[in-house]
């Protein structure tokens, strides 16, 4: 197996600029390319997600030019995919399979979406149902409720679905951006709690900079008028990653800084920017600007462990797991059960490697807590991290390095499916 040993570290300083973020990435194709107009998005992330989202635009009939440096010029369509007969190959791009699926489902085609073996092993059986409501047809051609699918042209139906809100903000996510191609008055009611609200936030504010604006009664009902259209606010500019810049900041905190990192802010429309707030809570010292954050070891150089309802900022969480090694007590973050269908199950992926690091770590189906090895032994040298095919295990569980022990981080490659230069980075700030 491919590895990479990353050497013991006791400081963090520098200034990161992050890239795009993979979230507003493949939104703002997806959107661009189902848009009346050409839109010019730029600093788009480049990854995993995105290439295979363009791959399938392209397949389906958008027009999509590389510009260079992270600006990309896609032709939008209009609507419904022109190109109605294709079989798309997504990965494990989560951010792409599930929006294309409603939005294909309303297309009046026939595809096939595939994806990786991990992809099959990710629920999608609630956004099947939901569209089913609408008159989608849907075939499983494996397991029932998971990927690959098979869509057929939808058939006449009502106005109105339900979704269940408590496994993926990607399903909700996914009708809301399909629902213009319906050409109909159409409402979505949420079953149960909304998990990762942020996420929404961020889905309802791409709507609305492409001329769709959804009505929304709280958390629970979501309307798309009939008229709604998509239409080309001509130029975009992608934030940097939100949940990227956890990672550095957590190098800070840890490692004293300060660490700045430029590109997303507090006027970011990411949930994940909210991290920031939750290292405060463990004693970090943050400041914040329009378009950067800063973070700082804690006066007393020790950060303290917290209870934290982690809803908001499921992804960045997982960087607060390792953040808990270094701080004193036990820590522990609830309300993330979403951790167990993402790229791998997290919560039991992180328990297991963070125990190796000499850690005590109880998990739950919706938590983990985690208190770290007393500093009389400190934490296990020379590790060896599995990472799952998970981008985000291999970033968090490189901080592991700022408590002065080397560590072995098995297939480092696969954070390109959403920073391919992480390590390189990572590098130039620690030492």
């Amino acid at each position: 197996m491919d590895f990479l040993d990353l050497p013991a570290c006791h400081h963090a300083e520098g200034t990161v600029r992050i890239p795009g973020s993979k979230s507003i990435s493949n939104r703002v194709l997806l959107l661009a390319a189902l848009a009346d107009g050409t839109t010019e998005v730029r600093d788009l992330l480049d990854s995993d997600d995105t290439r295979h989202m363009l791959a399938a635009l392209t397949t389906l009939g958008v027009g999509v030019e590389d510009r260079g440096a992270g600006h990309w010029r896609i032709r939008g369509v209009g609507g419904a995919f022109p190109v109605k007969r294709a079989e798309l190959f997504l990965g494990n791009a989560g951010t792409a399979f599930r929006p294309l699926t409603a939005a294909l489902a309303l297309s009046d085609g026939d595809y096939v979406l595939k994806g990786v073996a991990r992809m099959h092993e990710r629920p999608i059986g609630d956004l099947v149902d939901a569209l089913r409501q609408l008159g989608a047809q849907i075939d499983y051609l494996g397991n029932p409720g998971f990927p690959p699918l098979h869509i057929r042209p939808a058939v006449p139906a009502g106005d109105r679905t339900q979704v269940r809100g408590n496994v993926s903000s990607q399903f909700l996510t996914g009708l809301l951006m399909a629902l213009p191609l319906r050409r109909a008055a159409t409402t979505v009611e949420v079953v149960g709690e909304l998990i990762s609200k942020p996420y929404i936030g961020i889905t309802l504010a791409m709507l609305r900079r492409f001329g769709v604006d959804v009505q929304q009664d709280g958390w629970a009902r979501f309307s798309v008028a009939a008229d709604a259209r998509y239409v080309s606010p001509g130029e975009i500019w992608v934030e940097g990653d939100a949940s990227s810049a956890s990672y550095f900041l957590a190098a800070g905190a840890i490692g004293g800084g300060p660490v700045r990192v430029e590109g997303v802010g507090a006027d970011s429309v990411q949930g994940d920017v909210r991290f920031a707030d939750a290292l405060a809570l463990m004693g970090a010292q943050i400041a914040m600007g329009p378009n950067w954050i800063e973070a700082r070891a804690p006066a007393n150089g020790r950060l303290r462990a917290i209870e934290l309802d982690c809803n908001h900022i499921p992804d960045a969480a997982m960087t607060l797991a390792v953040a808990a090694l270094f701080a004193e007590g036990t820590t522990t973050l609830s309300n993330i059960a979403s951790w167990r269908v993402k790229e791998t199950d997290r919560i039991a992926a992180m328990a297991t490697e963070l125990r190796k690091l000499g850690a005590t770590v109880e998990e739950g189906v919706d938590f983990i807590r985690v208190t770290p090895p007393p500093p009389s032994s400190g934490l296990t040298p020379h590790a060896v991290i599995d990472t799952y095919d998970d981008h985000r295990m291999a970033m968090c569980l490189s901080l592991v390095s700022l408590g002065g022990v080397p560590v072995r981080i098995n297939d480092p490659g696969c954070v390109a499916k959403t920073f391919p230069e992480y390590f390189k980075v990572f590098g130039s700030i620690v030492q």
